[in-house]
């Protein structure tokens, strides 16, 4: 565990101070904060605030499941291919403390981007309600049930896939779930069956608890159930995150035990074969 901590902090370092990282990092930052302010001269339907204000905290949860189901998966799928799970696998405890860096490393750039979004969004959208205790409170332990929810099932796909170049798999789905989970037009004015699979995902509810943290209470009105829906939002980010958490270590062995030398060099191989 110590060594997995240290792993990922050395690992998160090196990533923000690495020129490249950081222009890939910050470039689709700016992307969702100019999409934001963009929305500002639009109003939420059948009120006078900005939609811009209220896509903002929904970005942000957005960029939490973006953290866990995307960046997780891509990390291993990529260093399952370069050798360095296997690696890993070599060392006594290898695994756990790999996984460990990975968790800190994917937290650690989750709540940069969070910070990177939300402290400018404070000074260019009104009406983001930061106040008061009950604000934070909600929206600690969000971030918190949306990265235990979200990092055990990108740890799945990653154990799924061994080559880096079937991202496009994984991506199509999540733009999906996203265009439904109400984090840039509100779910309530989906139709019915839509709505119904957005709420049995992930990234409808933290954007909602999100929402619930940072908006004005008089903006439930037009969520589902004109509610912030807090117990429902608890109950099935704790079913995702116990889900996860339960599958996850079965994959991941199961993942372990296949990776060899030879299958290393087989996708190397491959890897070459493309690239000439």
């Amino acid at each position: 565990m110590r060594a997995g901590w240290s792993r990922g902090i050395i690992e998160l370092r090196h990533m923000l101070s690495t020129p490249q990282d950081l222009w890939t990092f910050f470039f689709f930052t700016a992307i969702l904060l100019a999409v934001t302010i963009f929305m500002r001269g639009s109003t939420v339907e059948g009120t006078s605030f900005s939609l811009g204000s209220m896509t903002l905290p929904s970005i942000l949860g957005m960029s939490i499941a973006s953290g866990g189901l995307t960046n997780l998966t891509q990390m291993l799928t990529v260093e399952r291919e370069d050798g360095t799970l296997l690696r890993a696998k070599a060392v006594p405890d290898g695994m756990l403390g790999y996984l460990v860096g990975k968790v800190v490393l994917v937290s650690g750039l989750t709540l940069v981007n969070i910070a990177a979004l939300l402290i400018p969004g404070l000074f260019l959208f009104s009406g983001i309600a930061t106040g008061g205790v009950g604000s934070w409170l909600t929206f600690a332990w969000v971030l918190a049930l949306g990265l235990a929810a979200c990092l055990p099932l990108g740890a799945i796909l990653g154990s799924m896939f061994s080559n880096p170049r079937m991202m496009g798999l994984i991506m199509f789905p999540i733009m999906g779930a996203v265009g439904i989970s109400g984090i840039f037009y509100p779910t309530s004015a989906l139709p019915e069956w839509l709505q119904g699979i957005a709420q049995v995902l992930p990234i409808y509810w933290l954007g909602l608890g999100m929402r619930s943290a940072l908006l004005p209470d008089g903006l439930s009105a037009v969520e589902i159930g004109h509610s912030w829906r807090h117990l429902e939002t608890l109950g099935v980010l704790g079913l995702w995150a116990a889900f996860g958490l339960t599958v996850a270590p079965i994959v991941l062995r199961r993942m372990a035990r296949r990776e060899s030398g030879s299958s290393v060099a087989a996708r190397r191989e491959k890897a070459m074969q493309r690239v000439t």
